[in-house]
């Protein structure tokens, strides 16, 4: 019973360390990235898509003012968005003019 108790710490222990560093690799990987709302293509989406929707994949335009992907830092405000005011995606979630 104790080889078992050991084995069973010993797992619970690996898992906690793989969790971990995959959470540092994650939160590594959006401190390069933007939420860069209005460029997403129709059903593209990495997350957020109004009200209703469920997240990544449910945009319902293409250049949904209130969806976003993410893009490499710095990129978003000089990447092409049709519905956008400024014609360029953006930092924050925006009403979408005609495209």
């Amino acid at each position: 019973m104790n080889k078992t108790l050991t084995a069973a710490a010993l797992a619970l222990a690996l898992g906690s360390v793989m969790t971990a560093a995959t959470t540092t690799a994650s939160a590594a990987n959006m401190a390069d990235k933007d939420k860069c709302f209005g460029v997403a293509m129709k059903g593209k989406n990495d997350c957020k898509a109004g009200a209703g929707t469920t997240c990544a994949g449910t945009s319902k335009i293409d250049h949904q003012g209130n969806a976003w992907s993410l893009v490499p830092k710095g990129t978003c405000e000089k990447t092409v968005s049709k519905t956008s005011p400024t014609g360029f995606g953006q930092l924050a979630e925006f009403k979408e003019k005609k495209a």
